[in-house]
């Protein structure tokens, strides 16, 4: 019987874990991961609604309780919670060979398609109705940044149940705006401090085993240029992030544009606002800062670096995750660091704003928000309609820079 033919297993009975009757071939993981890598529109909560229809509703492979006890795990690493979402579900089924095929193929699809369109708007001397595509959903970048963190902060919030959380919680908030803002590429020492201080807090001693401060002094390791700037990029993308994928806009910016000067700054909103229309982990933006400073190549390393730390993740933690949940010192990190983030992801679009030259442009920024934070319609929308607003401006002769 081929893969294809695996008969489906019942339904379990309770929420609880539901391993497969029979073994899942690695057939079937390339399949359905790669399917969900070519049709993941929309971030994070249009995966994780893929993968549990397919996990959990349609194969039957996962209990609910399971599926979201997996979501919960991979939401207290650094990185794409998506992607090790993606690999931790396949790493079910058949461990490091499940984890490899499908982390890979939900990967792959979406960094294809990013390379080949960071070669038609990166490229010397792009048609005018690309300089006009890439300018108006530059345009919106700022508004989805803001939408980003707004959707975010509820969540944040209802965390705050201790007394003086509350006020710590919105220090943490404003301090991660102001450091994306001001401090640029050392912004990740902020976000790790403030997740330190807040453990710190909570245990009124020394600093708990549980907590290393290798992060800390790995962020505070300056960076070569060239392709070694490109690696430390990458890495602070997929190793020390927190808080979701529009994280990676404050963390690379700053390096992108002024450190290392692998893209303009426009040419980083058109970066980010790819990221968006693609399908697969929003952290493939990256691939496009690696293709601005080396090409294909560049965009391969980039990847590859800012993607290795998920599987090494799930690899060696996999069976750990439970303990990891239940640690005090883990939560109270994330209680810190995850309204820091969140401030930082906001302010951002004070930066990116920044970018902006042209008074068309400002317009479609407040369509993009009044689209966005108003009326609440989707992300791809906004910046494939501001896109097309670009090209008409690009057509009609308005200035693209």
């Amino acid at each position: 019987m081929t893969d294809s033919q695996t008969p489906h297993a019942p339904a379990p009975a309770s929420g609880g874990p539901q391993r497969p009757p029979e073994r899942v071939g690695l057939g079937t993981i390339a399949r359905e991961w790669g399917r969900i890598g070519c049709i993941g529109f929309g971030g994070p909560p249009a995966h994780i609604a893929l993968l549990r229809r397919l996990c959990v509703e349609e194969r039957c492979w996962m209990g609910a309780e399971e599926f979201e006890d997996a979501i919960a795990a991979t939401n207290l690493l650094p990185g794409p919670a998506s992607t090790q979402l993606a690999i931790l579900c396949a790493w079910r089924l058949r461990r490091v060979p499940g984890a490899i095929v499908g982390g890979l193929c939900f990967i792959l699809p979406g960094l294809a398609i990013i390379i080949g369109l960071s070669a038609l708007f990166l490229s010397g001397h792009p048609p005018l109705w690309v300089r006009g595509a890439a300018a108006g959903a530059g345009s919106a970048v700022a508004a989805v940044a803001l939408n980003a963190a707004a959707m975010l902060l509820p969540a944040s919030r209802r965390r705050t149940h201790r007394p003086g959380q509350r006020r710590r919680w919105t220090a943490y908030l404003v301090i991660g705006a102001a450091a994306a803002i001001v401090l640029g590429p050392y912004l990740v020492l902020v976000l790790l401090g403030c997740g330190i201080v807040e453990t710190l807090w909570r245990r009124r001693a020394a600093l708990p085993a549980q907590v290393s401060l290798w992060p800390l002094a790995a962020g505070a390791v300056p960076a070569a240029a060239g392709l070694g700037g490109l690696i430390w990029t990458a890495f602070k993308v997929g190793a020390l992030s927190y808080g979701g994928g529009f994280v990676i806009i404050p963390l690379m910016q700053a390096d992108a544009v002024h450190r290392y000067h692998f893209l303009t700054a426009l040419q980083f909103t058109t970066a980010v606002a790819l990221g968006q229309i693609t399908p697969g982990p929003v952290v493939q933006t990256v691939a496009v800062v690696g293709y601005g400073a080396a090409g294909v190549l560049g965009a391969l390393l980039a990847a590859a670096v800012a993607f290795s730390p998920s599987f090494l993740f799930v690899f060696f933690g996999a069976s750990r995750f439970d303990r990891l949940r239940g640690s005090e010192s883990v939560q109270a990190f994330l209680d810190g660091a995850g309204p820091a983030t969140i401030g930082a992801i906001g302010g951002s679009a004070f930066t990116l704003g920044k970018a902006l030259t042209e008074p068309w442009q400002f317009a479609v920024l407040a369509a993009a928000g009044l689209w966005l934070l108003v009326l609440r319609r989707g992300v791809v929308s906004a910046l494939l309609g501001a896109s097309a607003l670009g090209v008409v401006a690009a057509l009609i002769g308005l200035a693209l820079s």
